[in-house]
């Protein structure tokens, strides 16, 4: 084979393996091409045609500790057809359009592509990115009252999600031939599986316990390089921060589909309980159109908790509340439809408040290094039923 030969070879895309439309797929067409035909019909009617969304905030949102998460509002806003929006109609539709041949090319974009591919579009072009992505969240928006999100649309997030370890085999499929691959997560050696930008065709085969959802990496990596994880039969889950979709996706289906338990252990202080904690369990408000999808319901509150911090005196190993710390622990109190609906949450925030400190999860190395593996967790675990909600 010549050298221009394997040259030509080697940049062949890889063939795709023939895939029929699914149940989401076949919904996701239908509502496009609904879309576009209602459009088009009021414009040959002489009809200014318009486009309605949710309303994407928490004072559209609603919080039912039998329903789990926060759900969407009734409030909608339209998008009516004019000079002034124009731009914004049409980049609309030009996106769906590209939806629907992604979705039945079984192709994918990320939101960087969306973003791009509009540079042929000639006036409607998107100037920078935060405008794209706010058409994103319309359309996904829009394709949330009928049951889809962004990944049904093809539109991926660039962010892939967090790390697993653990009693977990996770089935995949190979793009090329269609076939399975099968990845066991307690096979990576002192590393771990990455959680990909799309799950939802992932299936999972496990006998864990429970999954066990981690803040920060470096915790993550002691439970993992001690394998943790075998001990306990569990599965680790590490969110870095505030879990991806991904991430959050990937835990729901695992929960929901394996029937385990979910715990989550994250760093006492306003923005690991607000914010990561929430968003995990019940979402937010800004995605209200998406929680039922992408929150974890069924997940409870390990730790770190204000009282541990009294129970396994680490006073001396705490950081005093910032002022945007004590700004967020209060309007959690206020505003947060959860928090307000939970009174153990009630007392727990309370009490950092009156204690004025917050603490890492590392500051259980006060004790050692290997103290939270050792002491912490197991006795946690002793005591399930007096999580936080």
């Amino acid at each position: 084979m010549t050298e221009k030969k394997k040259k030509g070879e080697a940049q062949k895309a890889v063939r795709r393996a023939p895939r029929k439309l699914d149940a989401l797929d076949t919904k996701t067409l239908k509502l496009i091409e609904s879309t576009a035909t209602r459009v088009r019909s009021n414009i040959d009617a002489r009809v200014l045609p318009e486009l309605k969304f949710p309303t994407r905030a928490l004072s559209n949102v609603r919080y039912d500790t039998k329903v789990g998460y926060f759900e969407l509002g009734r409030g909608r806003k339209a998008r009516h057809l004019t000079v002034n929006t124009v731009k914004t109609f049409a980049q609309t539709l030009r996106l769906m359009a590209i939806s629907k041949e992604m979705v039945e090319n079984d192709d994918f974009a990320t939101k960087r592509e969306a973003y791009y591919v509009s540079k042929n579009w000639g006036d409607c072009k998107f100037d920078d990115q935060p405008e794209s992505d706010t058409v994103l969240d319309d359309i996904e928006a829009l394709a949330s009252l009928d049951g889809l999100s962004r990944e049904q649309l093809r539109f991926y997030p660039e962010e892939h999600g967090g790390s697993v370890a653990g009693e977990l085999v996770v089935i995949d499929r190979d793009a090329e031939t269609g076939n399975d691959i099968r990845i066991d997560c307690t096979n990576f050696g002192s590393g771990s599986y990455t959680i990909p930008h799309s799950v939802e065709h992932l299936r999972f085969e496990t006998k864990a316990s429970f999954v066990l959802a981690i803040e920060t990496g470096g915790m993550f990596q002691r439970l993992n390089n001690h394998k943790y994880w075998k001990t306990a039969n569990c599965i680790l889950v590490e969110t870095a921060g505030v879990p991806t979709r991904a991430t959050r996706r990937f835990v729901r289906r695992l929960a929901d589909e394996r029937k385990i338990p979910v715990y989550a252990f994250v760093d006492c202080d306003p923005y690991g309980i607000a914010n990561i904690y929430r968003t995990l369990k019940v979402g937010s408000g800004n995605a209200a159109h998406i929680n039922r999808f992408f929150c974890v319901p069924q997940a409870q509150y390990l730790g770190v908790t204000p009282q541990d911090i009294h129970d396994f005196k680490l006073q001396d190993a705490t950081h005093p509340l910032q002022e945007v710390d004590v700004k967020r622990a209060k309007d959690a109190l206020k505003n947060d439809p959860f928090f307000m609906a939970h009174k153990p949450w009630i007392q727990a925030i309370g009490q950092m408040l009156s204690m004025g400190v917050r603490a890492e999860q590392q500051a259980l190395a006060k004790w050692g290094l290997n103290f939270v593996i050792e002491e912490y967790l197991p006795r946690k675990l002793q005591n399930v039923k007096k999580f936080l909600p």
